[in-house]
């Protein structure tokens, strides 16, 4: 699909587009509300980050701790320790990027509630390039024990997550886009820790394949979704939010049913959430499985969907890992 189409198919959708960032920051002044241990900390990047609005409502419950993200989070860390809920921010390739050491030793080894904030996830970074274009953070944050990962579909869904991060104990990591997205729930969708949702199906009995997405490109799925059923196959979508821990009855569930998967992710191949839902399955319940998604590269600068496109993300793309998955299973 080509940006002028895709753009005339957004407009005509009717959805509102809302910052991802602005909402979880929303989420969050709320949270801090209710429970006074909640502060935020930040890595010189207050306003890139969303929390501006928290730090102008909570001033004394803020800490800039400057372009430092080791110390970012051994700080929170230590707070957490002395009875706080630390929030700590920054784009996601220098938090867990670059201090992925300080997070699994002085956090997920003491199992403390510090809560971690990438921003900036993924390839609609678009025109910061490939150094700040993190591909690579679920892989990172999945792998350490006692740590939680979310990766909500749209603003809504981020601001339930903030109030929910603050309830949940251990560490909790939650990636966050750059751009803005489109609104797909609303505020009363029911949303879990650790529950996927069944966002669309074409059938509730039937069903030739299963999609599981998970961040802003459920969208895109969606379309494809819809593509696929004129073509004659009955497709079921999965919102997947949280990808640590694994909702696997749900994705059984939906393998038994569609006996074929697609995973959606703006993630590299290896490592993310569709090598979680591969593992979960050939163990259970093994089933075809088609992977869209980064393919062992490293992002470049350009446009957000432009590089979309480039990567394999359009909405052409879904549809072909669906028929291709279809067609292995019929064999």
């Amino acid at each position: 699909m080509s940006n002028d189409n895709q753009k005339k198919q957004l407009a005509d959708s009717g959805l509102e587009m809302k910052s991802m960032r602005l909402g979880f920051g929303h989420g969050l002044i709320e949270a801090a509300k209710q429970d006074p241990r909640i502060v935020v900390l930040c890595a010189d990047l207050v306003e890139s980050t969303g929390l501006l609005p928290f730090k102008e409502k909570f001033p004394d419950r803020f800490f800039e701790v400057g372009v430092a993200e080791q110390n970012l989070v051994t700080v929170a860390s230590g707070m957490a320790a002395m009875g706080k809920i630390p929030f700590a921010a920054s784009y996601a390739i220098f938090s867990p990027g670059r201090n992925w050491e300080q997070i699994r030793t002085t956090i997920c080894y003491n199992n403390l509630p510090v809560k971690l904030i990438g921003t900036h996830a993924g390839l609609n970074v678009g025109p910061d390039g490939g150094s700040h274009q993190a591909l690579e953070d679920i892989a990172l944050m999945r792998v350490l024990p006692r740590m939680t990962v979310l990766s909500p579909c749209d603003a809504l869904e981020a601001a339930k997550c903030a109030s929910l991060m603050g309830k949940t104990d251990g560490p909790v990591y939650i990636r966050l886009p750059r751009e803005k997205s489109l609104i797909l729930t609303h505020e009363k969708s029911p949303f879990e820790i650790g529950k996927a949702s069944i966002f669309y199906e074409s059938s509730p009995k039937i069903s030739d394949l299963g999609i599981i997405a998970t961040g802003p490109l459920l969208y895109r799925t969606l379309l494809a979704a819809k593509k696929l059923e004129s073509l004659g196959k009955k497709v079921t979508v999965m919102n997947l939010s949280t990808i640590k821990p694994l909702d696997e009855g749900a994705i059984i569930n939906l393998a038994k049913k569609t006996k074929a998967i697609v995973t959606i992710e703006e993630h590299q191949r290896f490592g993310g959430m569709g090598s979680a839902v591969a593992e979960c399955l050939v163990t259970h319940h093994p089933v075809p499985i088609e992977f869209v998604a980064v393919n062992d590269r490293f992002g470049q600068s350009g446009q957000a969907e432009e590089l979309l496109d480039l990567y394999g993300f359009r909405v052409e793309d879904i549809v072909e890992a669906g028929k291709r998955v279809v067609l292995r299973k019929e064999r």
